[in-house]
């Protein structure tokens, strides 16, 4: 405070002395005063004054505007004045100073003013607290304040926030008014509140920011809409840029769904307004934040997967290929659509299926590489053409293969119709304009990266160089242009050219024995690098000659020894003749020191300030670092030791070509796995109909079943009826007395059956019985009462096996003898429906009772069948239980055998502790003689000794 007012005094242009004194009484009266009309109209003279007597008014009347704020909320127009007092005081928006230092001056004065008000942190509560008052005249001026406050002095009033309970989801409801003034105010209170701090994005997203902020932005017109989507949109960035946590809540959201009505531009392209332009491109920096190349991997090939499946890489990619965009909407289309396809292998096949609307259809790829070779396209477009020429082809061995094969002499377009990418490549390549041969270079060293299969295909390039001439390959076109030099007048930059061909070289040459050995081959090339190391040239020229030394590094590290002028040893020598190995070290460290080498290493996305400035590009930089080092220790090893090397390259490529094997056998065992479980769903889908099946199947036999027995029962009623009115007589010559017979024998022979199994039934658990006490026998060895047992039981067993036999052989002859009878009762019925003629009706009941008896009699002799078969397999019972039986009285057997083993080893063992006891026996004699001859030569014999002797003994008897 004592500062502030020293501030005032210093000033020369302060208010007068009059008008300090009014600002004086205005704030004893709003002190002392207990009307409120005199407050309120005190606060309100102090409102006008504020802006002109800023510093005044805030050194004097800050504290009594707080004190308002606390006693006199029930009126909300001193409320409002004392809260615009308060931003007219605190916020620098509405200063006009002319001069510099003024206004410097009043933005300080802003900043310790608001270090006054927050010093109490109560008094930002109180503010929150103010907020949810529904006043328009309170609220709004509330926002205001606290926005300006968080604008001053951001940190330290988010933290205050955070702490205060509800103070986040308080600010969260602005967005829910329906006056439109306090909900974009809102915003910018957010945008505020948000910025940089990871604590209040996530509560504020926690919040439904996200479905609030669409709805507005869907609500203005999308990219039609005014400053309010643009608000919204900076909001949105706060919230997801490097929130790793936001940036999934929003995905799993399903707010990137909402995202593609951003993108749906008309055909009426022209007449763009300037605000349009600022929401489509806050749009599409909105979606490179949530697939930035710096968010983990994870989430976004998550992001790339949501944006291609609904529909908004389709959705830019119409854009990237309509008419009439504005330039700086276009390029950063193109930078948007390149990292969405980055890395991510469905979007970079779907990029390669676009095609642009021409005639004949180009693919858009083709498109964007003419803008890239054009050297009157804009710069920053032909940097972003790159970039997306390098995220296409970024992980994507299918593009790179697809790429290289246009310059393949069997797919080049014979007619010359339409321009392949590799043919615009290499038009690039080698056209007078430095920064398209610069750009070429890069880009058809993104088709190589980390590839040796399309290396090795591009050695087979062919280029024809002028009527007359052989052809030459790519490789040799390069070197040759590389050591013209200076000599060929192209436009821009010196070096751009050769540095460009050299990171091509060293990108070609790297990992591939092969386009190292056709390099070596031209004996030209190693007198061309070493002349170029070891020359003394200028700074801008230092750069050149760290690559060539890159390169020759290259060369020798990756060398296979297989051209016997250019060997690992001999290089190395050549290099220590005619360069030094520590001069040439010192080149090549030339590449990594250089101011532009870092700045390009930082991001993927080549962003320059002008074309001067394109030199290095990312991918070449971590090959750089990744081979920098292994070149170093190369050009010091000796023979033997890259001997040693090549030998342990030779086990690890072995080792490799193993476990790529086995990786593939895994995969296949996988996909077999993979189809076996299939298979086995599939069958147990099957299984479970099939089971349905028999149980519908089982419910119906069932049904059938019940109504057989029903019909069954109705049909022995008639019987019976029947039989009542048949005065006795014969049935075609049977006896009733006769059919009741032979139904009592069935049933005897039914309960007969039933009995015999119940026997089985007891012989069975009998065996099993014998199984277990033969088991514990095994275990016990065999104790000696459970032998007199087992004999009897084989007796009994034999003597119920004949039982079962004679049994089964009465049973076979009493079926024998119905089977005679019911013979012979088929033969009598026969004989008397012959010799009786009946007429009328009497042969109709006749034939009936015939039909009914024979069906009986085949249901008998289907029962005597049944029975049969019962009788067989208890036969074939019998004989399982004979074996069992036989392998019981084998057992008993080993099990005897074993029990006499042991009692003769129990009877030798009784027999050596006898021994035994006998010699401990003579032993204590000794030792009592002893001791009694030791006493008579009167040598001391202690008592304690004999004592415990003589427990020992004791203990040696129990």
């Amino acid at each position: 405070m004592n500062f502030l007012r020293g501030v005032m005094g210093g000033q020369s242009a302060g208010p007068q002395h009059t008008e300090a004194e009014t600002i004086q009484k205005l704030c004893d009266r709003v002190a002392s005063s207990t009307l409120l009309d005199d407050r309120r109209n005190a606060v309100r003279a102090l409102k006008s004054l504020s802006k002109k007597y800023r510093l005044e008014v805030g050194i004097q009347a800050m504290e009594h505007l707080i004190h308002v704020l606390q006693t006199d909320r029930s009126d909300s127009e001193i409320i409002a004045y004392a809260l615009d007092t308060l931003y007219n005081i605190i916020s620098n928006d509405e200063e006009e100073e002319v001069e510099e230092n003024s206004t410097r001056q009043s933005e300080d004065l802003g900043s310790q003013f608001t270090e006054i008000f927050i010093k109490q942190p109560e008094n930002v509560t109180l503010l929150l607290s103010l907020l949810e008052e529904f006043d328009f005249h309170v609220r709004w001026p509330g926002v205001r304040l606290l926005t300006s406050l968080l604008k001053q002095l951001g940190p330290p009033v988010q933290q205050i926030i955070l702490v205060s309970p509800m103070g986040v989801s308080r600010l969260m409801d602005l967005l829910a008014d329906s006056r439109e003034i306090i909900r974009n105010d809102g915003v910018l209170l957010l945008q505020a509140l948000t910025r940089s701090n990871g604590a209040i994005q996530k509560i504020v997203a926690f919040e439904n920011a996200f479905e609030r902020l669409l709805d507005i932005i869907t609500e203005e017109g999308n990219s039609d809409g005014g400053i309010v989507v643009e608000d919204c949109l900076i909001l949105l960035q706060n919230l997801l840029k490097n929130n790793n946590s936001n940036q999934n809540f929003f995905k799993e959201g399903s707010y990137i769904q909402r995202m593609k009505p951003w993108f749906e531009v008309g055909d009426e392209n022209s007449g763009w307004s300037a605000q349009k332009v600022t929401n489509l491109h806050l749009m599409l920096q909105l979606v490179r934040v949530l697939v930035s190349p710096t968010n983990p991997p994870g989430a976004t090939s998550s992001c790339q997967k949501a944006m291609f499946q609904c529909g908004l890489l389709q959705q830019l990619c119409t854009i990237l290929m309509a008419t009439g965009i504005p330039a700086d909407i276009l390029t950063e289309t193109i930078n948007t659509v390149s990292e969405v396809i980055r890395g991510c292998q469905v979007n970079q096949d779907y990029f390669a299926s676009v095609n642009a609307p021409s005639n004949p259809p180009r693919p858009a790829i083709v498109v964007l590489l003419m803008s890239m070779v054009n050297e009157r396209q804009p710069f920053v477009l032909r940097c972003a053409v790159l970039y997306c020429f390098q995220c296409f082809l970024y992980k994507n061995q299918k593009g790179q293969g697809e790429i290289v094969a246009t310059l393949l002499p069997s797919t080049i377009d014979a007619t010359g119709n339409s321009m392949s990418a590799g043919q615009l490549l290499c038009g690039g390549l080698f056209s007078t304009d430095s920064l398209s041969n610069w750009c070429a270079a890069v880009a058809l060293a993104y088709a190589l990266q980390g590839n040796a299969a399309q290396k090795e295909q591009l050695l087979r390039v062919q280029l024809a160089t002028s009527i007359g001439n052989p052809p030459v390959s790519l490789l040799q076109q390069c070197t040759n242009i590389l050591s013209q030099g200076d000599k060929i007048d192209r436009r821009g930059s010196k070096i751009q050219t050769r540095v460009g061909l050299l990171m091509l070289l060293c990108t070609w040459l790297s990992n591939c024995p092969i386009a190292v050995t056709h390099f070596l081959h031209n004996s030209a090339n190693v007198p061309f690098l070493t002349g170029q190391i070891a020359e003394n040239l200028g700074e801008e020229e230092q750069l050149v000659q760290g690559l060539c030394a890159l390169l020759l590094g290259i060369s020798i590290y990756f060398s296979d020894n297989s051209l016997e002028n250019y060997t690992k040893e001999k290089l190395k020598q050549l290099i220590e003749k005619r360069i030094g190995k520590e001069n040439f070290i010192e080149k090549l460290g030339f590449i990594s020191k250089h101011e532009l080498y870092s700045r390009a290493s930082q991001k993927p996305q080549p962003n320059f300030p002008g074309p001067e400035y394109m030199i290095f590009d990312h991918e070449f930089t971590k090959l750089v670092k990744e081979l920098e080092g292994v070149i170093t220790k190369a050009i010091y090893k000796s023979s033997e030791e890259d001997k040693k090397e090549e030998e342990v390259k030779k086990t690890l490529e072995q080792h490799d070509s193993i476990v790529t094997h086995y990786k593939n056998m895994i995969r296949e065992q996988d996909l077999q796995l993979e189809e076996l479980k299939q298979q086995v769903s599939t069958l147990k889908c099957q299984n479970e109909q099939l089971q349905t099946a028999v149980t519908q199947q089982a419910s119906q036999i069932q049904q059938h079943k019940d109504q057989y027995n029903l019909l069954k029962v109705q049909l022995g009623k008639d019987n019976h009826h029947q039989g009542s009115h048949g005065d006795g007589t014969q049935v075609n010559g049977i006896q009733p007395e006769e059919i009741s017979r032979l139904r009592e024998e069935i049933e005897e022979l039914k309960s007969h059956q039933e009995l015999l199994q119940s026997q089985l039934a007891e012989k069975d658990s009998l065996i099993e019985n014998l199984k277990s006490s033969q088991a514990s026998g095994m275990n016990q060895q065999a104790s000696a009462t459970a032998s007199p047992t087992d004999p009897e039981q084989v007796a009994e067993l034999k003597q119920e096996l004949t039982t079962l036999k004679s049994h089964l052989s009465s049973q076979s002859l009493e079926i024998t003898r119905l089977q005679a009878e019911n013979h012979e009762l088929l033969q009598r019925a026969e004989v008397l429906t012959k010799s009786v003629p009946v007429q009328g009706d009497c042969e109709n009941v006749v034939a009936a009772k015939t039909t009914d008896v024979e069906g009986r009699l085949s249901a008998l002799l289907q029962e005597t069948k049944d029975l049969k078969n019962e009788v067989k397999a208890l036969s074939e019972e019998r004989t399982a239980i004979k074996k069992q039986l036989d392998s019981s009285n084998s057992t008993i057997a080993i099990l005897q055998t074993e029990k006499d083993k042991l009692d003769v080893e129990i009877m030798d063992s009784k027999k050596e502790q006898d021994d035994l006891l006998v010699l401990l026996a003579d032993q204590d004699q000794k030792i009592l003689s002893l001791k009694s001859k030791l006493k008579d030569l009167g040598h001391p014999v202690e008592e304690e000794d004999e004592s415990g002797d003589q427990e020992d003994d004791d203990d040696e008897t129990d």
